[in-house]
C-alpha cells in the first residue's frame, strides 16, 4: 500500500490530533501532532508500539519508568504495558503499531 501525503487521513483520539499514514493487516504507521495542552493519560492496549521523535520534547512513562525524549530518540512499548506521555514541547512523533489499532481506523 502506498499513501500519498494528500491522501493521509487526519484523526483525533483523546483530544490528540494525528494522521493515519498507512496500515496493513499486521502494522500501522501514524504521525502524532502533539500541541500545547495535549495530555496522553496512562493507558495500555494489545498492540506493540514503537515510536520515533521527529520534533518536540516529551516525558514518556513506560510501566513505572520515566524517560525524557526528544528529536532523534525512539522507543518501544510491549503490548499490554501501562504508559503515558507528557508533552513538554509540542511536536511530531511517528508511531508504529502491530497489529493495527482498530480504534484508530
Amino acid at each position: 500500500m502506498v499513501v500519498k501525503s494528500d491522501e493521509a487521513q487526519g484523526r483525533s483520539f483523546l483530544g490528540v490530533d494525528f494522521v493515519l499514514l498507512s496500515h496493513g493487516p499486521e502494522s500501522m504507521v501514524t504521525k502524532m501532532l502533539y500541541k500545547k495542552g495535549d495530555a496522553v493519560p496512562s493507558h495500555k492496549h494489545p498492540n506493540e508500539q514503537s515510536g520515533y521523535v521527529i520534533s518536540g520534547r516529551y516525558t514518556i512513562v513506560i510501566g513505572n519508568v520515566a524517560h525524557r525524549i526528544g528529536p532523534g530518540d525512539s522507543y518501544s512499548i510491549p503490548r499490554d504495558i501501562e504508559h503515558r506521555i507528557e508533552i513538554i514541547e509540542p511536536g511530531e512523533v511517528l508511531d508504529f503499531f502491530s497489529p493495527p489499532r482498530k480504534d484508530y481506523l
